[in-house]
């Protein structure tokens, strides 16, 4: 198979790929693990996640991205050869060229290191996407437009709020929060209050069954088990989802508090084509139950979660990276 265009969303929970022409092809969580001897990669994706929380000291099972960023130069490089290898063949008579979507905040040294591991692990040029405007072509927005739009991704570690127009941000914040904060919070809530420690696998699913960013009519309740944190014994518990909007408060006090900050740096002309359009939410953090609903409390403008939103990012880089000429604008460019 000929490989000669990738578009890669390096997420910091998960790593997605996508081949012009035939859509998306790798969707797995972005965990490796590693032999801890001698720094051999043992599993990747979906297998390594698996071992997360449950490897004996000979093994470590990690995320090689923390907050959006590279946490591991040399297992963020093996992990993409992995990828890059496995769907175009170890020998390549050509080598492809890659778009990667980053963090539109994270700094140039931060920048650089996604560049070098993405040539080094086999591309021939390497091309940069914000996220947000990734997000937004992925989402359908017409990013080239003279009309402001706005998106809220709200992504594994960092949440990225952007006002777009004439193919590029006019106004950003980007914090480093996510859905991984998320079930941190969930964490602390459930030891504080309940005295049991729990995985992040468990406050994940937590998040997703019973979580929402606002009191639900019919509450939802869940079983949930962990080690006490007194005796160290096994237990069981049932928790709320009162109990679960609670802890995510603070988290989300800061992703309204980047929100109301873009607002107030938005030019008038643009802040009217928000109103008038609305904002669009995308990343899987952004499917907490009823977060469009307070997000349009606090800010009010008018949220709207968009279709299959942990997939816009991926799908915002595809199109980019096939129609490269187009959107040379929107993209950075890395030999």
């Amino acid at each position: 198979m000929f490989l000669k265009r990738l578009g890669i969303d390096l997420g910091t929970t998960n790593v997605l790929v996508y081949i012009p022409g035939k859509g998306i092809v790798v969707n797995e969580p972005c965990v490796v693990a590693i032999e801890a001897a001698d720094n051999k990669v043992m599993a990747i994706g979906n297998e390594a996640k698996e071992m997360l929380g449950r490897t004996p000291e000979s093994i470590v099972a990690a995320h090689p991205l923390k907050d959006g960023v590279i946490a591991s130069y040399r297992i963020t490089q093996a992990m993409l050869k992995y990828f890059i290898d496995t769907l175009g063949g170890r020998i390549r008579l050509i080598r492809p060229d890659i778009m990667i979507a980053i963090p539109a905040g994270i700094t140039s040294t931060e920048r650089r290191a996604v560049i070098d591991a993405c040539l080094s692990a086999g591309a021939k040029n390497a091309y940069i996407i914000k996220a947000p405007i990734a997000a937004a072509l992925g989402a359908g927005i017409p990013i080239a437009s003279s009309s402001g739009h706005m998106v809220i991704d709200v992504g594994g570690g960092t949440t990225e709020i952007a006002v777009i127009s004439l193919g590029d941000i006019v106004t950003s914040s980007s914090v480093r929060i996510g859905g991984n904060k998320m079930d941190e919070a969930i964490t602390n809530y459930t030891r504080k209050k309940h005295n049991l420690v729990i995985g992040e696998r468990t406050a994940e699913k937590v998040k997703i069954k019973i979580g929402s960013a606002l009191p639900l009519k019919k509450e939802l309740s869940m079983e949930v088990s962990g080690c006490n944190a007194i005796t160290g014994l096994p237990e069981s518990i049932i928790i709320k989802t009162d109990g679960v909007i609670n802890a995510l408060k603070p988290v989300l006090k800061e992703i309204i508090a980047a929100i109301k900050t873009v607002l107030q740096k938005t030019p008038p002309e643009l802040a009217a084509d928000v109103m008038d359009k609305g904002i669009i939410i995308t990343g899987g953090g952004g499917q907490l139950r009823n977060l469009d609903k307070l997000l349009t409390n606090v800010s009010g403008v008018p949220c709207e979660l968009a279709e299959e939103p942990d997939l816009c990012v991926v799908k915002g880089t595809g199109i980019a990276i096939e129609n490269l000429d187009a959107y040379k604008k929107s993209v950075l460019w890395a030999k």
